[in-house]
């Protein structure tokens, strides 16, 4: 076997292990992404969780699913491309757990933040 055929068949090996390795990464972060959306689909909220939930929703859109401020939309005034174009109320409380509990791990600690920056 000649050093250009070796060569050439490296270099498929290295860009075949490589794309199978991305593979692996991007199915890794699906699941996980899947996996948050599963639990928070499923987690029931304590009294304290869903006052502060409330709480939010007020402060943010006056409890409207159709508030508009700015990219900003809805009953808790995400950013729109988060809504990913549903912007049923079902998708805005799906979207707002995910993201408050991705970020803050709770209501109750989202409403803590809000109180000290005027935002979450």
């Amino acid at each position: 076997m000649s050093k250009h055929v070796k060569s050439t068949l490296v270099k498929i090996f290295a860009a075949l292990a490589l794309a199978f390795a991305c593979v692996a990464v991007a199915q890794t972060f699906s699941t996980t992404s899947t996996n948050q959306t599963v639990q928070a689909a499923r987690r029931k909220l304590s009294k304290r969780e869903k006052a502060a939930k409330h709480w939010i929703a007020m402060r943010e859109s006056g409890g409207s699913y159709t508030a508009r401020n700015g990219s900003c939309y809805g009953r808790y005034q995400l950013s729109i491309g988060y809504l990913h174009g549903n912007l049923s109320p079902k998708n805005q409380e799906r979207v707002a757990d995910n993201y408050v509990y991705g970020r803050y791990g709770s209501w109750v600690n989202a409403k803590r933040f809000w109180l000290a920056h005027n935002w979450y």
